[in-house]
């Protein structure tokens, strides 16, 4: 265990959050706060540092509480009455703009501040979209081809544009508190942001929610699935308020416990005064512990998260519908999508089977439609060609494939390793152009200048978040085979029935 991170459980501890099911006051408090039901492990494939268990644990049990007076709320932070004064000249910042000031402010008062021991775990850096350079938006590839559908292009534009308003408009209170200048520019804007976006925790009475102390240290699992899926990147994150997103929404249905009324996760309870995690399912002694905060796609976890998910079933990727499709049916656009394994939703297919039928015929058939049922094996096999062909006119029309994505990302992997001379020679003596034009975009040369500059901090992170670009994509596109696939196999399955019928009705 690093230093820091012992600072931090130690200070943890002193402050009441404990991993123990029993909350009694102890004369002489544990040196840690972990060591009964958790303990912090590195998981190198499934998201890097993270709780793992420390013995077998049950369903619904109670494996961390974290007291009020230990979560950095507004509230708690506008205790100094130097920042309270000043931001009540400033009233049209947002919730989440405050405590992102409050945040920096913070880390301003070094090692003063009462959250020091916590504040230095932070991570130093975030992959989430708003922090892409052009060349990671640009690799991400996909624009999108319906007005109805955002891309993933247009998504980091708007991250990025977000960012930099909302450090124009909380520049003028953060200059008039005299932070140092380097927690003024655009840069620690979007480290103190991303913090909030990736790692607050709802509390019913701040929709810009808290940063919870340790149980930030917990690692995502998607809604309704047991199995650790991978992350890509060792970027961490708990459930955000975001334009667009109901707080109230943070944690998934699926988390319920329906025998007790409580959120198996996590969430803050105002008989004890504390933010309480439970185990959303039994683990075993080793296993990592998971967090559900909730269902995203893939861009929306490199949006407000930093990471992507290989088996993600909340993924959904969309295909361009034509206008008729759009407006003769009453599903919402959201709705209609391909899900990561190449199977269209419900509604997709539903709108599809009911536009695939002639118009006088609609009304005799929608029962059929809308219970998600065939209309008839004609009708099915229509629908499966015509998501094939529609699939397949994505991939033809995207500039690269899947296997030189497939290359590329090898290329990386291998750029990524290059910290001398002799290694980024050979890297970009067998590299296609696209690690050329990654060097030539971030300004290096050939030689052992590039490979110090390869070794900086900036560029690590270049890289980085280029590699989680050129992953998306890769998802993006293995979907559109996976439901190609899926397709081809709809129709021969349909045409061997059909042609058996018909065999059968000769007979």
């Amino acid at each position: 265990m690093d230093e820091k991170l012992e600072i931090l459980l130690k200070w943890a501890a002193k402050v009441g959050i404990s991993d123990s099911e029993t909350s009694q006051v102890q004369t002489h408090p544990p040196l840690t706060c972990l060591g009964h039901s958790l303990f912090v492990s590195h998981f190198p494939e499934a998201g890097g540092r993270g709780l793992a268990a420390l013995r077998d644990i049950r369903k619904g049990k109670l494996i961390l509480r974290v007291p009020r007076s230990a979560l950095m709320t507004r509230e708690t932070v506008l205790k100094d009455e130097r920042l309270s004064n000043a931001l009540n000249a400033h009233s049209s910042l947002s919730p989440t703009q405050i405590l992102s000031i409050c945040l920096l402010y913070e880390v301003d008062k070094g090692s003063s501040s009462w959250w020091y021991s916590y504040l230095m775990n932070l991570p130093i850096s975030y992959d989430v979209l708003a922090a892409f350079g052009e060349f990671e938006k640009q690799a991400l590839q996909v624009l999108s081809l319906s007005h109805h559908v955002e891309d993933a292009i247009w998504a980091t534009q708007k991250a990025t544009l977000k960012a930099e308003l909302e450090w124009k408009e909380a520049n003028v209170l953060m200059k008039e508190l005299n932070l140092k200048p380097r927690l003024l520019t655009f840069k620690a804007w979007l480290w103190a942001s991303a913090t909030i976006s990736s790692r607050t925790l709802h509390v019913p009475w701040d929709v810009a929610g808290c940063l919870c102390p340790v149980g930030d240290l917990f690692n995502y699992a998607a809604p309704g699935e047991d199995l650790n899926f991978k992350t890509q990147s060792s970027s961490f994150g708990i459930s955000h308020c975001v334009d667009g997103h109901d707080p109230t929404d943070m944690l998934h249905s699926e988390q319920l416990d329906y025998h007790s009324g409580r959120l198996t996760d996590g969430g803050f309870e105002e008989d004890v005064a504390a933010y309480c995690f439970y185990a959303r399912r039994h683990y075993r002694k080793g296993e990592q512990v998971l967090l559900c905060y909730g269902s995203y796609t893939n861009i929306e976890l490199l949006e407000h998260y930093g990471f992507i998910l290989n088996e993600n079933p909340g993924e959904k990727i969309f295909i361009p519908l034509e206008s008729e499709l759009c407006f003769s049916n009453t599903w919402p656009m959201e709705s209609m999508y391909i899900q990561q394994c190449g199977k269209p939703s419900f509604a997709l297919l539903s709108a599809l089977r009911l536009w695939a039928t002639r118009p006088n015929q609609r009304r005799s058939v929608s029962h059929l439609v809308y219970s998600g049922s065939q209309v008839s094996v004609e009708n099915e096999i229509l629908v499966m060609n015509w998501i094939l062909k529609k699939c397949n006119f994505v991939l033809k029309n995207l500039p690269t494939s899947f296997e030189g994505d497939s290359s590329l990302l090898s290329d990386i992997e291998k750029l990524q390793d290059s910290f001398s001379s002799v290694q980024l020679k050979n890297v970009l003596a067998s590299s296609t152009g696209h690690i050329r034009a990654f060097l030539e975009a971030n300004c290096l040369e050939r030689g052992e200048s590039s490979a110090k500059m390869l070794s900086s901090l900036n560029i690590i992170q270049a890289i980085g978040r280029w590699r989680l670009a050129i992953q998306w994509r890769l998802s993006y596109k293995e979907t559109l085979i996976n439901c190609s696939s899926y397709c081809s196999k709809v129709i021969e399955s349909l045409s061997f029935q059909n042609d058996s019928r018909i065999d059968l009705s000769v007979i």
